[in-house]
């Protein structure tokens, strides 16, 4: 999956984040921060078949959905330890409650550098005002649809595939608890991610998809009935064009 970001300072920004992840502050800790939203908790009808030579792991496609929690949570860059709290609903509060739990985890002595999202959490008037008294905390917010660019996604990426996709909770309770065990294990042996894409290579990419989108929107632009993804009738089809 992709998604090219309409951002205006998107080059100021990427240059911004990635230069703190080539080259950390000298004396400060470097956290990548976010929220992963609604995490259902799924309870399955039928228990999953585990995984044994020659054949997968199944789970029904069916659930019945006993509610959402919403996880808080920072990775550490340098040692990969993760800091994490569940919270029963994504508002700017819970991430204030957040951040003070941050400032009390690392000394008082050193600056946070905080990667983040352009969540409109991230940018309410009350949370602004901590960080102005709270001036330690210095913010490199990413581009707009270029959650890619925070390291702590991947982290979230293991927490899903591991712990959360194929699993069976019959609450919400069950669910943290799960997420809590596998922050435990994750913690015990923390294995950091490392950045190695340059900002001239990121951007070469991103100039071939650009060119390719542009080919693929002029050769539909002259076939405008054959459009990818559209599922209905031909009749329908002629009738919304000539609207």
């Amino acid at each position: 999956m992709f998604k090219l970001s309409r951002a205006p300072q998107f080059l100021e920004t990427l240059t911004d984040v990635v230069g703190v992840y080539w080259t950390p502050p000298q004396n400060a800790v470097v956290v990548c921060a976010d929220e992963k939203s609604r995490i259902q908790a799924w309870d399955r009808t039928q228990p999953g078949l585990p995984l044994k030579p020659g054949r997968c792991g199944t789970f029904t496609h069916d659930y019945k959905r006993h509610g959402t929690t919403t996880l808080f949570a920072a990775l550490q860059m340098v040692e990969g330890r993760v800091i994490a709290a569940c919270y029963p609903r994504h508002r700017h509060q819970k991430f204030l409650r957040f951040l003070r739990r941050l400032d009390d985890e690392f000394p008082e002595a050193m600056e946070l550098h905080l990667i983040l999202g352009n969540s409109g959490t991230h940018g309410h008037e009350r949370l602004r005002g901590w960080l102005t008294r709270h001036p330690r905390f210095v913010l490199h917010f990413i581009p707009t649809g270029s959650s890619w660019l925070n390291l702590v996604e991947r982290w979230f990426e293991e927490l899903t595939q591991k712990a959360v996709r194929r699993g069976t909770f019959h609450s919400v309770a069950d669910l943290e608890q799960a997420i809590a065990q596998f922050m435990d294990a994750w913690n015990a042996d923390p294995t950091p991610f490392i950045w190695t894409a340059k900002v001239e290579t990121i951007l070469e990419k991103l100039a071939r998809c650009r060119r390719r989108l542009e080919q693929l929107q002029l050769a539909l632009s002259s076939r405008p009935l054959r459009r990818p993804g559209c599922t209905k009738p031909k009749a329908r089809r002629l009738a919304q064009i000539y609207e």
